[in-house]
């Protein structure tokens, strides 16, 4: 009843019932020798990475996904899947071509060192406005992780691969956060209902909890009149907000907490203390922040 209620307030589009995730990789980890930036046909500026397979590679791929242990599924899950988000290994089960006109297509792109189209091509998308993130488009799956770990890594460019996020589908309940919600976790088409947990389009029990953190001190604010809050995007909750914010619409998926979504350091530091300084930064900004605005009295 709650579900169809908020799906009349925002309109059916922006209620989502299954979660098709694809994996997310950093971009620190990608092998940018070996991959081409490009749209199909050219038509925008460049914004997708591409890893070329050749027919050799894309066919190894294909054998070993087909190999691959999946998580089983529950007996109360139905293993129908809509078209639009089919699990990568079922699309393999269909034919050994399937992936190649599916979300390995090559057709539109042009690989700069050999001025051809590749045999199949992997695409990985930006999650994020820093590009820190990049998304490998059209990946959902329910193979084990450890599998996804050794056959996405198998993919020219990937080989080194460090992922933020494995992919996955279930079923879930989310709104299309950057059409429905305000940083405050409001609805923007009516500010006195606010969103809390997995909802929102986060992943994972202690995001979810954040949310609701968030959203029932801005509801009190609003009841007392005071200025609502939006935590400062250095810090975990802050950056998760901000996310729901900015990411893509068209793409929207929901996202649990991790570095690759931390605006970047000003100054340039090893790998070996990046996340510590991060952490640094997000706990005295997050200090600063509580204080100035009263949030513990």
């Amino acid at each position: 009843i709650l579900a169809k209620a908020l799906a009349e307030l925002i309109e059916i589009p922006y209620l989502h019932f299954y979660d098709a995730i694809s994996p997310i990789v950093y971009a620190e980890s990608i092998d940018w020798k070996k991959v081409f930036i490009a749209d199909r046909y050219g038509k925008e500026e460049g914004s997708y990475v591409n890893c070329p397979l050749t027919k050799e590679e894309y066919e190894r791929f294909v054998e070993e996904l087909l190999k691959a242990e999946k998580v089983p599924l529950h007996p109360f899950e139905d293993p129908k899947y809509f078209e639009g988000c089919l699990p990568i290994e079922v699309m393999a089960e269909r034919g050994k071509d399937t992936l190649r006109y599916g979300p390995m297509k090559p057709t539109g792109l042009i690989d700069p060192k050999t001025g051809k189209e590749p045999y199949a091509v992997v695409q990985l998308r930006p999650e994020n406005k820093e590009k820190t993130l990049y998304n490998i488009v059209g990946f959902q799956t329910k193979l084990k992780y450890q599998e996804q770990i050794r056959i996405f890594r198998m993919i020219p460019g990937l080989e080194k691969a460090e992922f933020a996020r494995l992919g996955s589908i279930h079923r879930n309940t989310f709104v299309n956060a950057p059409l429905v919600l305000k940083p405050t976790l409001q609805l923007k088409r009516n500010p006195y209902i606010f969103l809390a947990g997995q909802i929102t389009g986060v992943e994972g029990y202690v995001e979810s909890t954040a949310m609701g953190l968030i959203a029932g001190l801005n509801a009190e604010r609003l009841i007392k009149e005071k200025p609502l809050i939006i935590p400062p995007k250095e810090s975990a909750i802050g950056a998760l907000i901000n996310y729901l914010q900015t990411a893509n619409p068209k793409y929207f998926q929901p996202m649990n907490i991790n570095w690759g979504l931390f605006p970047p350091l000003k100054e340039k530091v090893s790998k070996k203390i990046k996340y510590i300084k991060l952490a640094e930064r997000a706990l005295k900004i997050l200090q600063n922040w509580i204080k100035e605005n009263s949030i513990i009295e």
